[in-house]
């Protein structure tokens, strides 16, 4: 059966292959830049589809869902994971009821705090790359993702998730942050005052720029 492109985007494209290996899976591929230099341009990527790859395995290993990965191939810059049932949360957060809104985004939390003491950074921490399927909540596309555990960075990424809900899911903004932040302390602990802080001060020079 036909590969069927399924996300194209500024470094990949997600292709759905119907039948890899008996089972479904997505290939993310990531795509020829040629104002670079050829050379450099395929080592930059052969060398962000390994990092990705390895992102992900520990982020698993740190008990956060993600795809499965089944093959990685660096020389294509091309990936094969686990295609994950299920809807991207912001496609359905008008659709859940109050309570459960707030269980999903109080573990949404929780899970970018594991992924914040497991030492990486996702980088586009927004409902757009998280999967909702029904038992667990998959973070996806850590496509910009590394490893730091700069407060900084951490900040930057509770920062992108509090102007998704205020841009996209503003009727539950206030509320779903909450819950957020709340999952995120349950795992962070002390550690998440200053990463806290750190998120006012990035909104804070973000609205001195907007001025």
């Amino acid at each position: 059966m036909a590969l069927r492109l399924i996300a194209k985007g500024a470094e990949a494209d997600l292709w759905l292959d119907p039948d890899w290996n008996g089972r479904r899976a997505v290939i993310k591929r990531r795509v020829e830049k040629r104002y670079r230099h050829r050379e450099i341009d395929r080592e930059l990527r052969r060398l962000r589809t390994l990092r990705e790859a390895e992102i992900i395995h520990r982020a698993k290993r740190a008990g956060v869902p993600t795809p499965v990965i089944y093959q990685v191939d660096p020389e294509e810059a091309t990936m094969v994971m686990e295609h994950i049932e299920g809807r991207r949360l912001r496609d359905v957060v008008a659709e859940l009821s109050p309570e459960e809104r707030l269980r999903i985004f109080r573990m949404a939390g929780l899970q970018a705090g594991r992924l914040h003491r497991a030492g990486i950074i996702h980088g586009d921490l927004t409902t757009s790359n998280m999967i909702l399927t029904p038992n667990r909540l998959v973070f996806v596309d850590f496509g910009l993702a590394e490893l730091s555990t700069e407060e900084e960075k951490r900040g930057v990424d509770l920062h992108l998730m509090r102007r998704m809900l205020q841009s996209t899911h503003f009727q539950y903004a206030g509320e779903l942050l909450k819950a957020f932040l709340e999952g995120y302390r349950e795992e962070m602990g002390e550690e998440a005052d200053g990463v806290f802080r750190r998120m006012e001060e990035i909104a804070r020079r973000g609205r001195y720029v907007e001025r």
